[in-house]
C-alpha cells in the first residue's frame, strides 16, 4: 500500500484515513528496518512514495481538524 493518491484521502472518511495512516508508518517501518539491515530495497522508490503518502494523509486530518474548529 505504498502509495495513496490524493483523491482517494478525499474520498475517505475520518476512520480510514486513521487506519491508512497506521499501516503506512507500520509500512515506513519495515523499510526503515529492511534498510537498516542492509538490505536492498525492492522497490526503491517505496521509501519516498510512502513518506508523501503519510505526509498526504497528516495534511488532509489536520484540515480537517481545523475545518471544525471554525
Amino acid at each position: 500500500m505504498s502509495h495513496v493518491s490524493s483523491r482517494d484521502i478525499d474520498t475517505m472518511n475520518h476512520e480510514q484515513r486513521l487506519r491508512t495512516l497506521e499501516e503506512l508508518r507500520d509500512e515506513m517501518l519495515q523499510l526503515r528496518a529492511q534498510q537498516a539491515l542492509g538490505g536492498s530495497l525492492s522497490n526503491s522508490g517505496a521509501y519516498k512514495q510512502t513518506r508523501r503518502s503519510i505526509a498526504r494523509l497528516l495534511t488532509k486530518i489536520s484540515q480537517e481538524e481545523n475545518k471544525g474548529d471554525e
